[in-house]
């Protein structure tokens, strides 16, 4: 056998094993870090949606919630919409099955077939937590899932696999034709320089080997000669250079992705303390339009501690803040499950807008939903003040419905995002005739046109307000009502509208056939000692039944 077959049966193997094997090897380093990027980048928000889980599970058990079927929706619509917020990608999805393969959550424009959310759930049943690979509508995808047990899901977040492994499958591919050229040159000049090759071949050939046994690709392939050999080393040099800046690139990316979620994970946290997720999403989206003021109907919410004076006057100062504390974090939790912010603490007192920076079309039905709750949480929260020997707080909530300037508000050196208008006068105005109704709850008519026939309601009077002089009807609302008190309230209704009319005689039976119905009852009592008066003097012509406030 001549030399040259003898070079091409030796040498052209070793060409080809050898560059397999550094394409392979660069494929495997590329693959790997890749796929270390991937599930890190997975795991990383499963474990947030997990731990955000956990914290709206932990709330609904320090509140007493669990069972309360619209505060748990409420918990998991949470979590669904953080797991929203955390999508970087439009093919990206995070979505949780329960043990019946029924979803829990769905973020993203994911749609899993129940027969692939029954393969995902069978698949993962007996290792609950772990990164793999599947297909969902046709796409091979990149899944890392784990439990969550309080709930009875098993959260899943995926993203194609072409998302992570495109660019190195397209590195392999550019690496691949490389080095199919290269073998093709070198074949070729083994036919001419046989004895001038041999030499420069073999260096090749041992650098190759480090290459791979070192697995670095900063390695380099000695030049010898200006000739085609040259060319080799020189393009196998430059083409792990690429390779090497490629990998620095992925690793580069991972980490300014990495750097880059984090620090918007602590913008959102951050102002998570004042307005809700989806408020934040829209600052991101467009911040210039946040600054610019603007007229629009939203829902005006006043909360205020009675006799708050009395009550730090018997309490330590560290008390008071304590308690303090926990009363505003009951308060603000459900102001803000109902798509409520808070605008403002005024001492003890509460402000809070629905409607706005975000408009909402249910903005009035939920600022009330929000008083209601609120009302019935500050039992159990005197309960806690009880058990800690610390005075009981009540408090009086006022809701209007109206038209107010929103934007930011102040000077360059302070600006403050708020609400301005006579709809927030007059719902600080209906807070304080919570003390004289004696009701803990009132809202105006604005409000009531709003949510009627969605809650039971109950007109108390109409009054202007100080400073006012057109009068507005003031009511109140329960949650649920029994039989009795849903009759009782139908007949006071019926009532009101008799006196208004001056039929004092006729409103005064209906008033007391109520009175016979809710004993005790302060607000009909008020309407008969009215009626009674009316009937022995009665009012004016011009008399419109409006009470006149003098006091706020």
């Amino acid at each position: 056998m001549k030399i040259r077959a003898k070079i091409l049966f030796i040498v052209v193997p070793l060409l080809t094993v050898a560059a397999a094997m550094v394409g392979g090897a660069s494929y495997l380093l590329a693959a790997a870090a890749v796929n270390k990027i991937a599930v890190g980048s997975l795991q990383f928000k499963a474990e947030e949606v997990i731990s955000y889980a956990e914290g709206e599970w932990n709330l609904l058990v320090d509140n007493n919630m669990l069972g309360n079927l619209s505060m748990e929706w409420a918990a998991r619509e949470a979590v669904g919409n953080f797991a929203s917020g955390i999508l970087r990608s439009p093919t990206e999805a995070i979505f949780a099955l329960d043990g019946e393969a029924r979803a829990g959550i769905m973020a993203g424009k994911l749609a899993v077939s129940p027969e692939e959310a029954s393969a995902l759930t069978a698949r993962v049943r007996d290792e609950k937590s772990g990164f793999l690979f599947t297909r969902i509508n046709g796409v091979e995808r990149a899944v890392y899932t784990m439990p969550f047990a309080p709930f009875n899901w098993q959260v899943f977040v995926t993203e194609e696999r072409k998302q992570f492994y495109g660019p190195v499958e397209q590195i392999f591919r550019t690496s691949a034709v490389i080095l199919i050229g290269t073998l093709a040159a070198g074949v070729l000049l083994l036919f001419m320089m046989a004895n001038y090759i041999t030499r420069p071949i073999e260096n090749v050939v041992s650098s190759m080997k480090r290459i791979i046994e070192e697995n670095t690709l900063t390695e380099a392939v000695p030049v010898y000669y200006k000739d085609e050999i040259g060319h080799l080393s020189h393009t196998f040099n430059i083409m792990l250079q690429n390779l090497d800046v490629a990998y620095k690139q992925i690793k580069n990316y991972a980490f300014d992705a990495a750097v880059a979620q984090r620090r918007e994970r602590k913008i959102r946290n951050v102002f998570q303390l004042y307005v809700p997720a989806d408020v934040i999403d829209e600052i991101f989206v467009n911040p210039e339009q946040m600054l610019i003021g603007t007229n629009r109907e939203i829902a005006i919410l006043f909360s205020d501690i009675r006799s708050f004076t009395t009550i730090s006057e018997k309490m330590q100062p560290d008390d008071l803040v304590n308690s303090l504390n926990r009363y505003f974090k009951t308060m603000v939790d459900i102001i803000m499950d109902r798509d409520g912010i808070v605008d403002k603490y005024i001492g003890d007192a509460i402000m809070a807008i629905f409607g706005a920076p975000i408009a909402r079309e249910n903005a009035a039905l939920s600022s009330v939903l929000a008083g209601l709750e609120m009302s019935e949480a500050l039992a159990g929260f005197n309960k806690s003040q009880m058990k800690l020997g610390a005075p009981e707080f009540s408090i009086g909530i006022g809701i209007n419905y109206g038209i107010v300037t929103v934007g930011n508000i102040g000077c360059e050196r302070k600006m403050n995002y708020t609400v301005i208008g006579d709809s927030v006068n007059l719902a600080s105005r209906l807070e304080g005739l919570t003390k004289m109704y004696k009701e803990p709850f009132l809202f105006s008519e604005s409000v009531y046109e709003k949510i009627q026939g969605a809650i039971p309601c109950r007109t108390i009077d109409r009054v202007a307000v100080k400073g006012k002089v057109l009068g507005v009807p003031i009511l109140t609302a329960r949650r649920s009502i029994t039989p009795i008190e849903q009759k009782a309230w139908k007949l006071h209704e019926q009532a009101v509208r008799l006196y208004y009319k001056r039929n004092f005689k006729e409103s005064l039976a209906v008033f007391k056939e109520v009175g016979a119905l809710l004993p005790n009852d302060l607000v009909s009592d008020r309407y008969i000692d009215r009626c009674k008066r009316y009937i022995k003097e009665p009012p004016p012509d011009n008399w419109d039944g409006v009470e006149i406030m003098h006091e706020k």
